[in-house]
């Protein structure tokens, strides 16, 4: 009987092993298993992508502890990506609608990370990428009340600056000393661009003209919170003080940048002593200047009790910036020239741009929303793009389209009835060629529609198609370019080749090494939160070692990767946007 009982222990043992094996590897967590990792609307659409599997495979929804199996589904049929050697299959489980915490597990692969299903499932990262924009901010100390351990001291205060030979003039000779304080600074370094700035502030005050109502009640815990201003305005209002700063009052001319002569060391920022210098003033500089000021004279004007002239102040710097512009129409900011006349040498971000018929178009649009001047809508008849391209530094046309497009829908004037129907034809047109890429892409988004796709800060490509497929669901109604837009919202918080919610401190698999200074250089672990990285980028300008090189895989989390690991304001501006909006869009239809 002892033997028996000894047997009896044994293969029990032997079994219990084997299921303690069995649910070991069940409990694995899978990069195979590609999702928005934040989660998902009970009430909208939940799509994951399954790398090399089965098709028709089955696959399971489970509680979060894989006891119990609330949801199952096949597999797609499998696609092969143009621009990789992925092989994916989707698993769409968008009729499961139960609020909790849940895993896809794929038999055989493995089950993703744990998501939520409910609602206000972007309102975390939307605050957060809107707060990156305050631990951005030059010559302020960040607060522990605000900043946590991200706290750090003022950095570069910029109270005096220096008119660097490129930039002078009869008014202000070399090395006048003026003040340039304020301002956030551009990207993983200390450096503060005016042309940056401008698609950069633009896409911020649409972002709030487009859902003014949400943002009224947005607050993420900045110094201004609970002044009478939405926080995104008061973020906005930081820069917007600094550029003030970058426009000549003799003339009206704007400076390309206020910059040191060279990039920084990865240390905090103030800790370099070196002069900062206002360098030359270009025509792209004082058209975003422009732009942008007519734009906040627009949005500011409402708050003129909280901020009694400043709406009258940026209408006027407005018209003046756009006078010299039209006096000076081809200023290019051709660093490598100017360095061989005048110096110190500057080798920071250039934001040269040779072609300003987009800047005219943009200035133009906004001066005209706000003034009603004839001669502004003159100028948008002269410069109006023969296509739309969407939105970058360097473009941005699409920006006076949408102000078009948003402000102009009821307008009866007739030469303003025919430009919104031609502007809207043609973004409706672009925003139907990403439905169809979409319905065949493999990772089932519209980002990808092209290999260009991939450029240089391509995250941002993916956030500013989902502003236009916004836009698009605004003038159209049709549901499924706002869906198209979750997508894409979708692939930059994990459903993308990489497996990385590109997000930092947001999702199971972020980015820990972000080329941003101070994330570097703070010395706490984990990066500064609620920074966009720029994404694959197979041109690997800064010839950093990439695990994988195909197109839509280029990228490494990895601090010396400029190319495709660094932030910058452009890139978090519309992902601001995107993911508050979706967010605005199911508070909306929750409601009815």
């Amino acid at each position: 009987m002892r033997f028996l009982k000894q047997v009896i222990f044994r293969f029990t043992g032997v079994i219990l092993f084997v299921c303690i094996i069995q649910f070991s590897v069940a409990q694995k967590i899978s990069l195979q298993i590609q999702l928005n990792q934040l989660g998902f609307y009970a009430m909208g659409k939940k799509i994951a992508v399954v790398v090399d599997a089965n098709a028709a495979s089955p696959f399971f929804i489970t509680t979060s502890n894989l006891r119990d199996t609330v949801w199952r589904g096949s597999l797609s049929a499998e696609k092969n990506s143009t621009y990789s050697s992925l092989r994916s299959c989707i698993a769409d489980f968008s009729s499961f609608q139960k609020p909790g915490s849940y895993v896809l597990l794929v038999p055989g692969i493995g089950h993703s990370t744990v998501f939520e299903v409910g609602n206000q499932i972007l309102q975390d990262v939307g605050k957060a990428a809107l707060k990156g924009f305050y631990y951005q901010r030059s010559a302020m100390p960040i607060e522990v009340k605000f900043g946590g351990k991200w706290h750090r001291s003022a950095g570069n205060i910029d109270t005096v600056v220096f008119i660097h030979p490129s930039a002078a003039d009869k008014n202000r000779l070399p090395n006048t000393k003026l003040s340039s304080s304020g301002g956030w600074y551009d990207a993983g370094d200390y450096n503060k661009y005016v042309v940056n700035s401008g698609i950069s502030m633009g896409t911020l005050l649409s972002a709030y003209e487009d859902d003014p109502i949400y943002y009224q009640q947005l607050l993420v815990s900045i110094p201004e919170s609970g002044n009478g201003v939405p926080d995104i305005l008061n973020e906005v209002l930081y820069n917007l003080r600094w550029m003030l700063t970058m426009q000549d009052p003799f003339d009206g001319g704007v400076y390309h940048k206020c910059t040191h002569a060279a990039f920084d060391e990865m240390v905090m920022p103030g800790i370099t002593r070196a002069p900062r210098w206002l360098v030359m003033k270009s025509t792209a500089a004082a058209l975003n200047f422009a732009a942008v000021m007519a734009q906040s004279a627009r949005v500011y004007k409402r708050f003129s009790k909280q901020l009694p002239g400043l709406s009258d102040s940026c209408l006027r710097a407005a018209k003046a910036a756009n006078r010299w512009a039209e006096a000076h129409p081809n200023v290019v900011y051709d660093q490598d020239a100017m360095n061989t006349t005048f110096s110190p040498a500057i080798t920071t971000g250039a934001y040269g741009d040779g072609k300003f018929e987009d800047e005219f178009f943009w200035a133009a649009t906004e001066l005209y929303a706000t003034t009603q001047d004839q001669q502004y809508f003159t100028a948008i008849q002269k410069y109006l793009p023969a296509q739309p391209l969407l939105p970058s530094w360097n473009q941005v046309g699409m920006m006076g389209y949408y102000t078009v497009l948003r402000l102009f829908k009821k307008n009866q004037q007739p030469q303003i009835k025919n430009l919104y129907h031609q502007l809207q034809i043609q973004l409706l047109k672009l925003a139907d060629a990403y439905l169809l890429y979409k319905s065949i892409s493999p990772l089932h988004t519209p980002m990808g529609h092209v290999e260009k796709d991939f450029v240089w800060g391509s995250n941002s490509t993916a956030a500013n198609q989902g502003i236009l497929l916004l836009m698009a669901y605004r003038i159209s109604g049709k549901r499924a370019y706002a869906e198209a837009a979750i997508d894409n919202a979708d692939y930059l918080l994990g459903r993308n080749a990489t497996g990385y919610c590109f997000v930092t401190g947001f999702g199971a698999h972020s980015p820990m090494h972000p080329h941003h200074r101070i994330s570097v250089s703070d010395g706490v672990t984990e990066p500064v939160p609620g920074l966009l990285v720029g994404g694959p980028n197979p041109g690997r300008q800064d010839g950093c070692s990439y695990s994988n090189i195909e197109t839509e895989m280029a990228y490494t989390d990895d601090d010396c990767s400029y190319a495709s690991n660094e932030i910058a304001i452009n890139w978090n501006a519309p992902a601001v946007y995107l993911f508050n909006a979706i967010e605005s869009f199911y508070k909306m239809n929750l409601k009815k």
